[in-house]
């Protein structure tokens, strides 16, 4: 038996959180990992760093000069190929324009603010070699929508890192509409990593908080809201004044009223204690492959980032700017109740 069978909770290390009260649609279940591979060699993968893909869905389109311009940009107004569900090459400003025209064409919508495409990002780090990402991105394409949904793609490779643009036809041959939820993301997170391993490129697709990550990405209209404020170029986003004033009033001793924030916090020091029993276990092990994995997981957890919330940065920031708030503690995650035996 794998020493990772008798260490209990070590599966909700990958698994997602379930929230009560949602429609089932939305509730993200991951898919279990492709058959024959070992949750060992993911481990591996995940305490050794492993590349993370990133998949993310950068906007829809709502009318045909929407999905026309959107289509001159990912093929750099016809001087990069569009490559098609069918595996042709769209090449040329004209060819682009055709196969938008031809989209829009077709779509009878129902609603007048329903999309006509969607449009996704599957990106890796820099170094990546970026033809096997390509034809990872191509098999992905194809198993994901090919069977329903007309799709068209391009590869960039002049941003610092190679990333695909895809651009998927909301409208099905069996007349429903694409509308991803979360689970949907985490799917196609875990199938591109998939299709990239089988071309040899290391590539992981894990959670954030299995990553010992708690803060979330800052979403993409907020960064640049932020960024231009902070060159002077326009106002502060209403969301960030807002967290500015709340860590401000924390940092001052006021209570913190945001308990899933200490949940968050909890979380993930949970899953801090879940490594080090995997670490035990596969430090007694007889296999000295086994050994050498207990003292990576032993270093991945000594290595990860102390948990933090942007409000936690926040407060610490202005304690940093301001002595007379120094000695105040930032809230801290609530201590594990005891169980009931």
């Amino acid at each position: 038996m794998s020493p990772l069978g008798q260490v209990r909770g070590f599966d909700e290390l990958w698994a997602p959180i379930a929230r009560g009260g949602r429609r089932v649609a939305d509730v993200p279940v991951l898919p279990p990992p492709p058959r024959g591979r070992d949750s060992k060699a993911r481990l591996a993968n995940v305490v050794r760093r492993a590349p993370e893909v990133l998949v993310k869905i950068t906007g829809k389109t709502r009318d045909g000069e929407h999905l026309r311009a959107h289509l001159e940009y990912i093929s750099r107004d016809g001087e990069l190929p569009l490559e098609g569900r069918d595996g042709e090459q769209l090449q040329g400003l004209e060819a682009v324009r055709e196969l938008g025209a031809d989209w829009a064409a077709d779509d009878l919508r129902t609603r007048s603010d329903a999309s006509m495409s969607v449009s996704i990002v599957l990106s890796m780090p820099p170094g990546t070699d970026y033809i096997r990402m390509r034809d990872a991105a191509r098999a992905f394409a194809r198993e994901t929508f090919g069977e329903t949904h007309d799709y068209a793609f391009a590869l960039h490779t002049d941003a610092g890192h190679p990333h695909v643009h895809l651009s998927v036809r909301s409208l099905g041959e069996d007349g429903r509409r694409l509308s991803p939820r979360k689970a949907d993301l985490e799917a196609w997170r875990q199938r591109f990593a998939e299709k990239l391993r089988e071309r040899g490129v290391a590539a992981e697709a894990t959670l954030r908080r299995t990553r010992g990550i708690t803060k979330k990405a800052e979403r993409t209209p907020i960064r640049k809201m932020r960024e231009r404020y902070e060159r002077g170029q326009g106002p502060a986003p209403r969301v960030l004044e807002a967290a500015y004033r709340e860590a401000a009033r924390l940092a001052r001793g006021g209570t913190m009223d945001r308990p899933w924030e200490q949940r968050i916090l909890a979380r993930q020091a949970a899953v801090r204690r879940a490594y080090a029993a995997v670490a035990q276990a596969l430090g007694r092990s007889a296999d000295p492959a086994d050994r050498a994995l207990a003292k990576d997981v032993g270093a991945f957890v000594r290595t990860m980032p102390e948990p933090a919330t942007r409000r936690n940065e926040l407060i610490r920031a202005i304690r940093a700017l301001r002595p007379e708030t120094r000695e105040r503690p930032a809230p801290e995650a609530p201590k594990d109740r005891p169980r009931r035996r």
